[in-house]
């Protein structure tokens, strides 16, 4: 097995090769959200990110043409057999090495704690394709992972909650130190912040049981944002304001305490009676640029003001997200950079 010592995961606003999506397949997201809309939705991510940084879809075979109708002629297409459509999470997590080498770490896929396995087998060998692909050197482990469930800083710090990496429908036999010591192995990070829980729309049968991606993010060295949720009779304003609260106690792994700008959420939206956990959290930075989920709700303005102020030299770009969130997930869940090789690690 390939060694990952001195490979390390960059933080996600360092350049970009390029972006690898999956598009709509799953028979899930059909029932929910309609092929149609999911089609629409999932292009219209990969064609504003296309505007910034080349992107490879790929497609199940057979399904080029599809794709093709609804893509940007800049976005590479790429047939192989797929189970879903959550890149961040079917595929690898991209590393850099000491000498500016790609890896690519290939977390064990169990379908979310058992929620679409076997159904969606084909996504166990996704990470392995996109690496050969990208030209990586394949890591793998034996860490029940997705990418959605980890934010790293690039410096050594990472965020992670327990209802993912400790959760038994994943790791019941690992202790908090192991997965600890599997995740700064593969990822060359020193320090570990955990979250303790996720949005409550994340612990249902579409949920992931709590991804880091929709609770808190790194923009910058010592600089986080959290979603929020200032609404006291809402369920999740307790978990919001325990989250707030440890992560402002915190300190990361070059010992800053952490500044955390909080992100209020849209106005509540539904899926057939049931809370989505919309969060302005999931986003995804590109070269040049951050690709911000709209829910046609007065807070996309607010939140793409913050953005913008945060990010002078960036340009903000605000793209419909509801219907992802009603498959769901966000532009987060469905996008996975990958890093600009040569640079050391």
């Amino acid at each position: 097995m390939s060694d990952p010592t001195g490979f390390r995961m960059p933080a996600e606003w360092t350049p970009h090769r390029r972006t690898w999506m999956a598009w709509p397949c799953y028979s899930v997201i059909f029932e929910e959200i309609g092929e149609q809309r999911a089609y629409e939705a999932w292009a219209a991510v990969a064609n504003t990110i296309a505007r910034f940084e080349p992107v490879v879809m790929i497609v199940p075979p057979g399904e080029r043409e599809t794709a093709r109708g609804h893509l940007s002629d800049r976005i590479e297409i790429v047939e192989h057999e797929l189970g879903d459509s959550w890149m961040r999470d079917i595929g690898p997590s991209f590393v850099i090495g000491p000498q500016g080498e790609l890896g690519a770490v290939d977390w064990t896929f169990n379908g979310w704690g058992g929620r679409a396995f076997p159904e969606t087998a084909a996504d166990a060998d996704i990470a392995r394709f996109v690496a050969e692909r990208a030209g990586a050197t394949r890591f793998a482990s034996r860490l029940v992972n997705e990418g959605g469930g980890i934010h790293v800083d690039g410096e050594g710090t990472l965020l992670v909650t327990d209802t993912v990496q400790l959760n038994r429908n994943r790791n019941p036999n690992w202790t908090r130190a192991e997965v600890e010591a599997e995740l700064h192995r593969l990822l060359g990070t020193q320090k570990a912040i955990w979250l303790p829980r996720g949005l409550v729309a994340d612990t249902a049968e579409m949920g992931t049981d709590g991804h880091v991606d929709t609770l808190a993010c790194f923009i910058k060295p010592g600089v986080v944002v959290a979603h929020g949720q200032p609404d006291p009779e809402h369920p999740d304003f307790d978990t919001a304001r325990e989250n707030i609260a440890i992560l402002r106690s915190s300190r990361d792994a070059a010992g800053r305490d952490l500044e955390v700008i909080v992100l209020d959420p849209p106005e509540e939206k539904y899926l057939n009676g049931e809370p989505l956990s919309c969060s302005y959290v999931n986003f995804s930075f590109v070269n040049g640029g951050v690709v911000l989920c709209g829910f046609d709700d007065p807070q996309d303005e607010a939140t793409r003001t913050i953005f913008a102020r945060l990010f002078p030299d960036r340009e903000i770009v605000t793209v419909p997200a509801t219907a992802i969130f009603e498959g769901g997930g966000g532009i987060h869940c469905i996008t996975q950079q990958e890093p600009l090789a040569g640079q050391a690690g």
